[in-house]
């Protein structure tokens, strides 16, 4: 496929006319046109079609359209990342992580880079849904998921952690612990949501679940956390044992352990476009070796 076809049929598609996007391009229209008209024939369907209110997709411009841009990503991210072959780790590494995940476990892999590649420089950035980013603007996106992400990636699972509920040895005096889940209705809950899944629904170690109302509901799971450190509820959070600084460790303590929760696997995810980069790869090996152990 050529690429200049396929820019020009994307600008097209994101600007809704043939005049605007030859203007973003820099070309004439008459030359917009052509391209767009050189990539149906290779396609062998019309791709788009004119209508009172502009230009629309087709069914098979969707497709097109949809998979064109994640092309066009991968092709922008690897000519990026050429540029380093050869050199020890260096530049910026761009990861984007879960909302919420708590400093104090991120401070470490910090640290790991830093100390193994002093001249990478790290770029961490925060989404709702790492894997939903542009790829231009993506070496690493961490992220939870069971099942391998669908899409132009490739995955490796880190860590297995678990979920399950946490609450103040206060709060649980004032209010009482919670000895089934029947009992759970009369307490303040926090749910964490990760992508994807329904707060709503509580996972049990036999792998069945129930329905909560959680008082709150939040992608943070830190902010999770903090409310239950302040003795505001029970949370059901990943990574139940994770200790949190400045706090005594006997602050927070499982509820119902034997009953409510499950393993979440946390992975790393590289765009397929740059898995054989030098730089990623040394990158990615390091981190799955420090995080072996674990």
């Amino acid at each position: 496929m050529d690429l200049e076809e396929l820019r020009a049929f994307l600008d097209v598609v994101n600007t809704g006319s043939f005049l605007s996007a030859a203007d973003s391009l820099g070309v004439s229209r008459t030359t917009l046109r052509r391209r767009v008209e050189a990539l149906e024939a290779r396609a062998g369907v019309p791709l788009l079609k004119s209508t009172r209110q502009g230009i629309v997709l087709t069914e098979a411009g969707e497709v097109l359209a949809q998979r064109g841009r994640i092309m066009m990503q991968e092709t922008s991210a690897l000519l990026a990342s050429i540029r380093e072959v050869g050199q020890a780790p260096s530049g910026v590494l761009r990861t984007v992580l879960p909302v919420g995940l708590p400093p104090h476990l991120l401070t470490p892999l910090f640290g790991l880079l830093r100390s193994a590649y002093p001249l990478l420089r790290a770029h961490f950035r925060f989404s709702d849904n790492p894997l939903g980013e542009p790829l231009d603007n993506v070496d690493m996106a961490v992220h939870f998921g069971e099942d391998t992400p669908k899409g132009p990636w490739l995955s490796h699972v880190v860590l297995r952690m678990r979920e399950g509920l946490i609450a103040s040895q206060e709060y649980l005096r004032q209010r009482g612990t919670p000895r089934s889940v029947e009992e759970l209705r009369g307490h303040e809950l926090f749910s964490w949501e990760a992508p994807g899944d329904d707060a709503r629904i509580w996972p049990t170690l036999r792998g069945t679940s129930f329905a909560v109302e959680p008082a709150l509901i939040a992608t943070d799971i830190h902010l999770i956390r903090s409310c239950c450190i302040a003795g505001l509820g029970i949370g059901l959070v990943p990574s139940v044992e994770l200790a949190d600084p400045g706090s005594p460790p006997d602050l927070l303590v499982p509820v119902l352990p034997d009953v409510v929760g499950r393993e979440r696997a946390l992975r790393i995810s590289v765009p397929e476009a740059l898995a054989e980069i030098p730089k990623i790869k040394q990158v990615l090996s390091h981190i799955l070796r420090a995080l072996e152990p674990l």
